[in-house]
Formats: structure tokens, sequence, C-alpha cells
């Protein structure tokens, strides 16, 4: 029997993107295997611990125990607020040190190539070097310098890189968007008006090409209510995603019993 190569697409949403892990552990509860990982910004992040080892319960520990002090390292503003060593290092750790080409699992980080203005898929070389630059929101990090050229978050490119999946060679897609903008009165520093501006920005994008057609499932988990720049109720937000995973459990396992009957008439 034929069997389809699974890859998982893990967008952008800050805090939010945590929702992400709950989406990994219910398809690994239902023993459906992720062969590949694409990643743009927090949905990077995640995705590059996942591809390179780690266990879902030491993920859950790691979101759940995770504080904003463990990235705010302060610069005086030039081309960011945030130096972005902390958390680079963070990432080292929780990576094991690895290159991504290394990983358990292949994986694909999406970021944005300031000077070019165009989409940069990392697939080889240090990890902690291309989430960094993947989860450099603009005018907040600084932005991550990789062979001489700047990165910045791949959300601004790419909020849920589905078609990144697909040049991966995914016959079957499952991919996960937080990042939708809602109207948030609580506005009160240049963090949040960035951070606002650029969720209004991707939802627009989003709303204009579409991400959702490639994808054989698009999750969606209901996480508006909770902010993507305090790293608050991430046990609420990572129980989101389970939520939105088990919704739609049921058609991921019709779908992929579908793929495999045409597929298996298709090799007779």
């Amino acid at each position: 029997m034929n069997k389809p190569v699974i890859g998982l697409a893990l967008g952008s949403g800050g805090a939010r993107g945590f929702a992400h892990l709950g989406v990994i552990k219910v398809l690994h509860d239902h023993d459906i295997p992720v062969d590949m990982v694409a990643g743009s910004s927090m949905g990077a992040l995640v995705g590059s611990f996942f591809a390179a080892g780690q266990s879902i319960d030491d993920m859950y520990k790691l979101a759940l125990t995770f504080k904003r002090k463990y990235y705010l390292d302060f610069t005086v503003p030039k081309m960011g607020f945030v130096l972005g060593r902390r958390i680079k290092e963070y990432i080292r750790l929780f990576t094991f040190g690895k290159n991504i080409e290394d990983f358990k699992i292949p994986l694909s980080i999406v970021a944005t190539d300031l000077y070019a203005g165009e989409k940069k898929i990392f697939t080889t070389g240090p990890a902690c070097d291309a989430v960094r630059a993947s989860i450099a929101i603009p005018g907040i990090f600084v932005p991550e310098k990789i062979n001489n050229r700047l990165y910045v978050d791949g959300g601004v490119i790419d909020r849920v890189p589905v078609s990144v999946a697909k040049q991966m060679g995914a016959d079957f897609i499952i991919a996960v968007d937080c990042a939708h903008f809602d109207s948030d009165p609580n506005i009160h520093s240049i963090y949040d008006v960035i951070t606002q501006s650029i969720d209004i920005m991707q939802d627009e994008l989003v709303n204009a090409i579409g991400v959702s057609s490639d994808a054989n499932v698009m999750i969606k988990p209901d996480v508006a209510a909770y902010s993507s720049r305090a790293f608050t109720n991430l046990e609420e937000i990572v129980k989101a995603g389970e939520k939105a995973a088990e919704d739609r459990i049921e058609e991921i396992k019709r779908k992929l019993a579908v793929w495999k009957e045409l597929n298996d008439h298709e090799s007779e």
C-alpha cells in the first residue's frame, strides 16, 4: 500500500503559535506520522524543536515554562530593540546545537531577505541561526545576519508555508494557522503597535492570495482571545491547538484513506 509523505506547515502567530504543540500532540496520539515540516516565525521555532527530536512531553514542559524574559535582551535601538542573543541560545539548547540537515525530521525554515524582499528557505546550517532569523519581528528584533544578508520574520512574506511543504515533496499537507488578526484595544507600547500592524498586514496578504488551496487540511486554532505578544495563558493556547486538531482528526484520517485508495488504484 502506498503511503503519502505527510508535511506539516506551521505558521506564524507569536505566543499564539504555541498552539502548534497541541496539534502535533494530537497527530502523534492518533498515529499520524509527520514526515517533514515547514515553519515560519513561531512555527519555525516549534517546528525546529520537534524536528530536532524533542519529545512531546518535553516540548509541553518548555512551552508551559516559557517566559518573555528568555528573549528580552534589550539594546540601544538602531535596527531593533531586542538583540536576540538570549533567544538564540535558548533555541540552540533545545535543538541540541544541531544543523538543520542533521534533524530527525526534514525541516525548512522560512525567513524574509530584507535586502532582496524575497523569501529565504533554510534547509541547512545551524538551526539556531535560521530560527532566530525567522522570528525576528521587524522593528522589535535586530535582524539576523547570515552570510552578509539580513533576515527578518518569515511571517512577513509567508505566514503559513504551505507552498514550502509542497516544494519539499509532501503529498499530503496539514497546515496550522494561528495568526488571525483580531481587533485589540490593548495597544500601549511601540511593541504592540509593530506587532499589531504586522498582524493586519499578514491578514490582508492571506485574504488576497489565500494559503489554504494547496493544503489538504487547514487547522485554525481558536486563539483570537489570547495576545500574540504576551506569553501568558500558554496552557490554554496549547489546549486550543489540541481541540482544533481533535475537531479535524476524523477528516484528516478520511482524506488520508481516500489518498491511499486513489494511489493504490493508480499503481495497479
